[in-house]
This record gives structure tokens, sequence and C-alpha cells, in this order.
């Protein structure tokens, strides 16, 4: 069984865990052992990607991982939030770009960076990039706003990482754009300053990783040398998400 595999059965085994104590005790998925299918048929899917036996769990869809979310009161942030901010964008997406938390905006519409950074970030992929906001996909390390805005604790950077690597399995992205330093730290598994790390390749579950600085960041610091470092990451990110050269 890969490391990518192991790691996300953990993460489903600690969300199964988490149901249990809400009472929730089955999860329909498809048989481990199948009989012979029609051809034509589609292969079921769980909600939760779970493996009891050594056979590899189909994917899950992005529905999937919601529909296990739920109206989540996993951690204290469900409790000042306006509504679950899960994701927007193209489920089959090469760049997947994984942020921070939601913020005042993004928490009053249910859309991931839609404020001021959010206006930065589009235009970074629609006018630098060259392409459609609707081809990635756009997510955040934890579901719900922080109060002002704070940077997310651990236990609940802890509580949402099931439903983040579930959006990574749905998606199966070329290449992960992590915008600042926590969603960096969560990815890499340590603590990291993002101005050291920033524009140099790492990995997360096989997947290359492009860290770079939050579109936030950019805005209080505008200056011409962080908006050219930024672009320069976004373009290499692009690059390896398309198989080219940078």
């Amino acid at each position: 069984m890969s490391e990518a595999l192991r790691a996300f059965l953990a993460s489903a085994r600690a969300l199964v865990e988490d149901l249990a104590e809400e009472g929730i005790d089955r999860i329909e998925h498809a048989p481990s052992a199948p009989a012979a299918r029609d051809p034509g048929a589609s292969p079921a899917r769980a909600p939760a990607p779970i493996a009891e036996t050594g056979e590899s769990p189909s994917r899950p869809t992005l529905d999937e991982v919601r529909a296990v979310l739920g109206e989540c009161t996993r951690c204290r942030l469900s409790q000042g939030r306006t509504q679950i901010v899960f994701g927007q964008g193209n489920p089959e997406a090469k760049l997947l770009f994984v942020g921070e938390g939601p913020g005042e905006q993004e928490d009053l519409r249910g859309i991931p960076f839609c404020g001021r950074a959010g206006e930065l970030l589009t235009s970074m992929i629609e006018k630098g990039l060259g392409i459609a906001r609707s081809e990635v996909y756009i997510c955040n390390i934890v579901k719900c706003r922080p109060p002002n805005n704070r940077t997310p604790l651990p236990d609940e950077v802890a509580a949402c990482r099931p439903f983040l690597d579930g959006q990574i399995e749905a998606i199966g992205p070329r290449v992960i754009v992590a915008l600042g330093k926590p969603a960096a730290s969560l990815l890499l598994g340590r603590d990291v300053a993002i101005t050291k790390i920033r524009g140099t390749w790492h990995e997360y579950r096989g997947i290359p990783v492009m860290p770079t600085f939050h579109p936030a960041f950019v805005l209080r610091q505008y200056t011409p040398e962080n908006r050219r470092l930024v672009w320069e990451d976004l373009k290499a990110a692009l690059a390896r998400a398309q198989d080219r050269p940078a």
C-alpha cells in the first residue's frame, strides 16, 4: 500500500471515529469483493473512503465529502460562522489553491476568496495565468471563519483536515498552491516561514506543492517585488500542472 493511501486512510478512519461519537454507526460503501460487473455500470462510491481490507477505496466525489462534513460542529469555529465555506471550482482541476480560512465576505456568501484578497487571487489567475478561475479549485484548510480572521488553532485545523484531504483525493490535482504560512505549514507537516520556502517545490501525498504568499499579505505589502515573486510562483505551478517547462 502506498504512503499516500496510508495517510488518506488514516484521515478517513479518524473521520469515522468522529461520526461514531455523533451516533452515526454505519456508512454505505461498495462491497469489498464485488462480483463481476456490467462493463457499462458505474462503480459504487462511498461517502467516505474506508478500507477495512487491503483493497484500495474508490475515490470520493466532492459532493460525498461535503455530505459527510454536513452542518459540522466538530470544533469551536462552528459557533461563530454564518455558513460553511467548503470550496469552489472545477472538480477535476489541475491546479488546487489552498488558503487559510474564510474571511468576512466568504462567511457571508459561502464562497472562498471572494473578498479583496479573493479579487486579487482571481486577477492573478485570470489576467496573470490566462485561465478562468472556474478552471481551478479553491478551498481553505478550515471551512468556517475564525473570529476576527485570526489564524486557525491546531485543534481547529485537525478537525477540518479529513475534509481537506477528502477534497484533495476527490480532485486529484497535478499541483497544489499553498497560499500563506498556515496552509504551507499544514501541507509540509512542519512550521514554516513562508518568506523562506515560497517558490520552492515540495510534496503532499505525492502531489507537487508550490508555497507562495497569501493574497492578503500581498495586499498589505503591495510592492513590485512581492507581486513579481507570486507571479513567478504561479507561472511555475501552472507550467508543472500542464507538463511543460516553466
